[in-house]
């Protein structure tokens, strides 16, 4: 089957991302195919390179990068949300004249339009909300 994630929780915040990540390798490793995974209102943080967590915790960022570097899982994020959020990438930090960004690479600042789209084309969007 062809799956997509919806993340709505902020990372050290909300249980959302972490159940996700688990969620995510689960299906993968079920023989699942997962497409994409898509932040937004809260969930656009796990996208930010600022985010920084305790010594012993996960970091979860890195965690998806880890996933989509092994298992070619696209990282979109929620453009509105993010940027609502203080969250810009470089082409956006260029386009509004702001002097730095976090959001990098793999992590991509789409529109709800992706969304819509991962829905109709996925056989299930499994939402993780806090």
């Amino acid at each position: 089957m062809q799956y997509a994630l919806l993340v709505m929780g902020a990372p050290y915040v909300s249980q959302a991302p972490h159940s996700a990540l688990r969620f995510a390798h689960a299906l993968i490793d079920q023989g699942h195919n997962l497409e994409s995974v898509f932040f937004y209102h809260d969930g656009v943080h796990n996208a930010s390179s600022l985010v920084t967590p305790a010594q012993n915790a996960t970091c979860l960022r890195s965690a998806w990068k880890a996933l989509h570097h092994q298992y070619d899982v696209q990282l979109d994020v929620c453009i509105a949300a993010a940027l609502h959020r203080g969250l810009v990438d470089s082409a956006e930090a260029k386009r509004r004249e702001y002097s730095t960004y976090n959001v990098e690479s793999p992590f991509e600042l789409t529109g709800l339009g992706q969304l819509i789209t991962l829905q109709q084309r996925c056989d299930r969007l499994i939402t993780f909300a806090p």
